[in-house]
């Protein structure tokens, strides 16, 4: 079967669980296309062209992942890349409630794709984008939470921030 996967977030910025689902997602489907959603409504700390840079430099090992910008809604962009499944992660009981009304709003838009939940590793269950960049603004320790091209990213701004 011909199943291509989008797996659409922020990636605000990319973490070591974002991968852990990339690349697991990468194994399970013919094709795997990152989204990351530009999202006005919320605000980001890295800008969209910023984003997709660290998520390109972090996926580049896996030669069958694609990495694209979307700022429309999530259906319309799984149907332009004609995609048939969309992957989202959860991290505890809390993510779900939320995930599965977007799963059932979009379900609602097109019941021909299907949500996927998966988990993350469970060395990664932990890790949000938000608690990257709160330990990085404090110079916690990241390296083992984010790729290596958004940690030096992350101490470059709060080096360049505290200097």
């Amino acid at each position: 079967m011909n199943i291509c996967a989008i797996y659409p977030g922020s990636f605000d910025p990319i973490t070591n669980g974002h991968l852990d689902l990339i690349l697991r997602g990468s194994k399970l489907f013919r094709r795997l296309i990152v989204a990351v959603a530009k999202n006005s409504i919320k605000r980001h700390f890295f800008s969209i062209v910023e984003r997709v840079e660290m998520v390109k430099e972090a996926v580049k090992p896996y030669t069958d992942v694609e990495v694209v910008s979307f700022d429309c809604l999530l259906i319309d962009c799984v149907k332009k890349y004609k995609a048939n499944v969309i992957i989202r992660g959860l991290r505890a009981v809390s993510d779900f409630e939320y995930e599965l009304q977007m799963a059932l709003v979009n379900r609602k838009q097109d019941a021909s794709i299907e949500t996927i939940f998966m988990m993350p590793d469970e060395n990664h269950i932990y890790l949000s984008s938000s608690v990257v960049k709160e330990l990085a603004q404090f110079g916690g320790a990241i390296d083992d939470m984010v790729p290596p091209c958004v940690a030096e990213r992350l101490k470059g701004l709060f080096d360049k921030a505290a200097g």
